[in-house]
């Protein structure tokens, strides 16, 4: 993998952000708006991946799966529009466009990703690392960002346990980026996703020092046969420790 890698992930998601938000200005109908920045986002960032790296395979929310990714070198893993309904919603900036490579060298892994949050004018990527994360596990109560729709039971729990505060946002990609940023000390998801909904904002989240697992602490896997995921956790280092126990005390694991 080049550097030209994480350059082309951050110029293609910062590009398909910027058409994003020319369609949203235009206004229309939500549902309409939606679905039109769901398949014109997806259908300019493969052709741009087909012209800029023809050799690689692509996996992209919007698109059929290929079989030929199980096998490839190379695959992008993209979300073309993630947080589709806050796009819709006017004045929301908690969506975002997501775009990841996952190499098999090495035993496979993602090797480079960018994040853009458009309405904010912000775009995360590995070509330039944010971080270092903060040290210590900070003062005051941990936050954490949960789904606007379907905050599951055991952040709920986990919440109650160490007394956290709760703070619902939309992406996932702006999820995470508000753990980088500083606006938020964890992210646990444990509802289930799909490799496209995490796997930019976990290369981000690395790349920047973060730490980011399953929720019992195993590493995350992507370009699996089936794309399904069950859970995540993203948070700054010192809190992972503390996190992971709090998990297995609220979901009774040895």
């Amino acid at each position: 993998m080049s550097t030209e890698d994480h350059a082309l992930a951050r110029d293609l998601a910062a590009e398909a952000g910027r058409r994003l938000l020319e369609l949203r200005a235009r206004g229309g109908e939500p549902d309409l708006l939606r679905k039109a920045g769901d398949r014109q986002s997806h259908e300019f960032l493969t052709a741009a991946l087909a012209e800029c790296r023809p050799g690689d395979v692509v996996l992209s929310e919007e698109g059929a799966d290929s079989p030929a990714r199980l096998t490839a070198g190379r695959v992008w893993i993209v979300d073309p529009l993630d947080g589709t309904r806050e796009f819709g919603e006017p004045g929301r900036t908690d969506w975002a466009v997501h775009v990841a490579l996952w190499q098999r060298t090495g035993g496979g892994g993602l090797t480079a990703g960018a994040v853009a949050l458009p309405a904010r004018g912000q775009v995360l990527s590995t070509a330039t690392p944010a971080g270092p994360p903060p040290s210590g596990t900070g003062p005051g109560r941990v936050r954490i960002v949960v789904s606007r729709t379907r905050a599951p039971r055991l952040v709920r729990d986990i919440s109650d346990l160490i007394d956290a505060e709760l703070a619902p946002l939309g992406s996932a990609g702006a999820k995470v980026a508000a753990v980088i940023c500083g606006e938020a000390d964890a992210y646990v998801h444990a509802g289930g996703f799909y490799e496209w909904d995490t796997a930019a904002p976990v290369a981000v989240a690395r790349a920047a020092g973060y730490h980011a697992s399953r929720i019992d602490g195993s590493p995350l896997a992507y370009n699996q046969a089936n794309p399904k995921m069950p859970d995540i956790l993203v948070c700054r280092p010192a809190l992972a420790g503390p996190l992971l126990k709090a998990i297995r005390e609220v979901t009774h694991a040895p």
